[in-house]
């Protein structure tokens, strides 16, 4: 194109200076070349400074059109508040100037994993299988309210299952009062609220047993209303979070999703303190009240009452991570006013090793589970709840910022005449 160009300035140039020449003294030759070839340059510079002003002018201008941003991950460096920015990002989604205007705007995570177990068993099978493929789904309706969706596709036998694990809209009054309503993950203790499906986010390969997906211990799910906010506290930070909802369903490991099974609702309340000079460490407790129907339904119809009562300590680093909670089930059989306690609790340590750009994070975990013979319900077979105790030691690799391999050993021991078990797990985990 400059080639171009300058040909036909030289052209022009010619042309005229011809024209001159036809009523004047025909110059020198020499000179004649000498001035086209300068006034050439001139106008060549003129030209390119015309069309560096119009590229300025054109980049300080407003868009006309805003493609969505992706979340910005933070590198292998800044790993120790990864799954933290993932999980306040997905749930509390920030557009920025897309946001600001733009409503809804849909933004999408995925999560999955492959495994691999193989145990020492009776009956049990080695091989692969395909662990979860979990979408967050997260959309700002306007300044104040936004929606947020966790879908899970699950491996069955037959087919995949596809579940609404969490779908909450949310209004954010301010700092201190936010009200949401839909499905969450209880706030009943640290883990079920830091760490939700999608593997990814957390350390290790499996979650606590306390606190499973499918688990009857604790409710891992609560169908309702959430106020939650901080608390003025200067350093201390302190926070709450109290809900009302639905509980459990009758088959106690799934919530009440379609509507509450016996017209008596649940109720949860959580009080966690995050110092300001003591960055990642938390700590708190948390209370849940509810009334059970259990399905299939018990000789003489029985409902039980259930509080739950949890601790939990927490250092949310890297070097080191430690996650330790405790909890206590107190049941009551409303038809005949037997009683018992259950109790769980389980302590985690990882560390981030310094060499090789921070990859490896070996962890190791302690859990324990006692459930009485004397349990009203979890001791009777449909709603069976066993006692564990035994250690898991891992190591998690990251493979880049968005994979991650884990190899894991556990050693686990059930009732007194339940044969000790061994097992190795393998898993790569991602987000996408």
């Amino acid at each position: 194109m400059k080639t171009s160009r300058r040909i036909s300035i030289v052209f022009i140039l010619v042309a005229a200076t011809a024209v001159a020449r036809a009523q004047t003294t025909e110059p020198n030759q020499s000179d004649v070349v000498k001035a086209l070839l300068m006034r050439i340059d001139k106008l060549e510079q003129r030209v390119a400074e015309l069309e560096a002003s119009k590229t300025t002018a054109s980049a300080g201008a407003p868009a006309q059109h805003h493609e969505p941003q992706e979340a910005q991950i933070p590198s292998t460096e800044g790993r120790q508040s990864m799954a933290a920015q993932i999980h306040e990002h997905d749930e509390h989604p920030q557009g920025g100037a897309v946001a600001e205007n733009h409503f809804p705007s849909l933004q999408i995570r995925g999560f999955g994993d492959v495994d691999f177990a193989a145990t020492d068993e009776r009956d049990s099978h080695s091989g692969f299988n395909m662990g979860q493929v979990v979408l967050h789904l997260a959309s700002p309706l306007s300044k104040k309210v936004a929606y947020f969706g966790e879908v899970s596709f699950t491996a069955q036998p037959t087919a995949y299952a596809v579940d609404v694990e969490r779908s909450i809209i949310r209004y954010d009054h301010n700092d201190y009062f936010k009200l949401s309503f839909g499905r969450y993950h209880t706030p009943i203790n640290y883990w079920n609220t830091a760490f939700h499906h999608g593997l990814w986010l957390q350390t290790t390969i499996s979650r606590p047993e306390m606190i499973r997906f499918g688990g009857r211990f604790q409710p891992v799910h609560f169908f309702g209303m959430l106020a939650e906010g901080n608390i003025p506290s200067g350093s201390l930070g302190l926070g709450y979070e109290v809900g009302l909802g639905n509980g459990r369903a009758g088959v106690i490991s799934r919530a009440g999703d379609f509507g509450d099974v016996n017209n008596n609702r649940a109720w949860v309340a959580r009080l966690f303190a995050r110092p300001t000079g003591l960055q990642g460490f938390q700590f708190g407790g948390a209370i849940y009240r509810d009334k059970i129907s259990p399905t299939p339904a018990l000789p003489g119809d029985p409902t039980f009452g259930e509080w739950i009562s949890s601790a939990q300590l927490v250092w949310a680093k890297e070097t080191p991570e430690f996650i330790s909670e405790f909890a206590n089930v107190h049941h009551r059989n409303n038809l005949t006013g037997h009683i018992s306690d259950s109790q769980a609790f389980y302590a985690q340590l990882a560390y981030r090793l310094p060499w090789q750009q921070k990859k490896w994070k070996p962890y190791s975990r302690f859990e324990y589970t006692h459930i009485p013979v004397t349990e009203p319900l979890f001791s009777l077979a449909d709603f069976r709840v066993q006692d564990l105790v035994g250690p898991t030691v891992g190591v998690r690799y990251d493979i880049t910022d968005f994979a991650a391999f884990k190899l894991e050993y556990r050693h686990t021991k059930r009732g007194p005449k339940d044969p000790e078990v061994n097992g190795v797990f393998v898993q790569t985990s991602f987000t996408f």
